[in-house]
């Protein structure tokens, strides 16, 4: 008898401290093969994006009228009001557009950064010589949400930022967090609406997905696990948590009351 009981106990503390499935990032299949498959394929140039632009060349007094100073951008039909943008800096507006001094409004909408220098460059060549462009997207933002550290939306100093570094940015996923159901909200230039995608962050083949790489304004929202959403509907937070844990202590009278007979 007193074995049986002792074999019970055991079975229930086995189940009992049984891991979390799916805690670690990354934890199925072939590691070293997906990574290996992984590749960045840059970004495109959406409406709202704040470029900063610079213009050189060797005649510096000649590159002047195609460089600015700060102005004030009045905000789009619909927006908050005005907009200071700093040195060299242009939003593009809902049309695609920029509006770039002596060179009139550019089309870049849709456009890479590399693309956007080459149609810059065979611009000024009418007027510089040798003239060198360098582009850089100042609003990097991506928006975090859910069951992460510190939710909101965050800035990124870098454009090629992937899944982990925004997660990073956000205080990375709580202990409750659902890995497996990861959800990456990203506009659609071709339907013209949000499209939703599920991630799995227990597969190492996340970082072969084409959504591995985030580009500006995608939305991740990071769902809590079964478990904390259970927690989070009955009046007390902690009621899973008591049961596991008076679960384990009756486990444990029993064992000592089996012991002392």
């Amino acid at each position: 008898m007193k074995k049986s009981l002792f074999f019970l106990l055991l079975l229930f503390l086995a189940f009992s401290c049984k891991p979390k499935k799916n805690f670690i990032y990354m934890s199925n299949n072939n590691f070293e093969q997906e990574v290996s498959q992984a590749r960045y394929e840059g970004l495109r140039i959406q409406e709202g994006d704040v470029l900063e632009v610079i213009i050189t060349a060797m005649d510096d007094l000649a590159v002047k009228p195609f460089n600015k100073t700060s102005i004030v951008q009045t905000g789009e039909e619909g927006g908050s009001g005005a907009m200071r943008l700093g040195n060299n800096q242009y939003q593009v507006t809902t049309d695609g557009y920029i509006a770039f001094p002596t060179l009139g409004n550019i089309y870049c909408k849709g456009m890479t950064k590399q693309q956007l220098k080459v149609e810059f460059e065979a611009r000024l060549k009418q007027y510089l010589v040798d003239p060198v462009v360098t582009i850089q997207l100042v609003n990097f933002n991506i928006s975090v949400l859910g069951d992460v550290g510190s939710p909101g939306q965050k800035t990124s100093l870098t454009e090629r930022l992937n899944i982990f570094q925004a997660l990073a940015l956000a205080g990375d996923m709580r202990s409750s967090a659902n890995r497996t159901n990861v959800k990456l909200i990203r506009y659609s230039e071709e339907s013209g609406k949000d499209l939703t995608y599920q991630l799995d962050l227990s597969e190492a083949s996340i970082v072969n997905s084409p959504y591995y790489y985030l580009q500006q304004n995608d939305i991740l929202y990071i769902e809590p696990d079964k478990n904390a959403q259970i927690a989070a509907n009955t009046t007390n937070p902690n009621r899973t948590l008591f049961i596991q844990t008076l679960g384990v202590v009756l486990g444990l009278i029993t064992f000592v009351i089996a012991i002392a007979k």
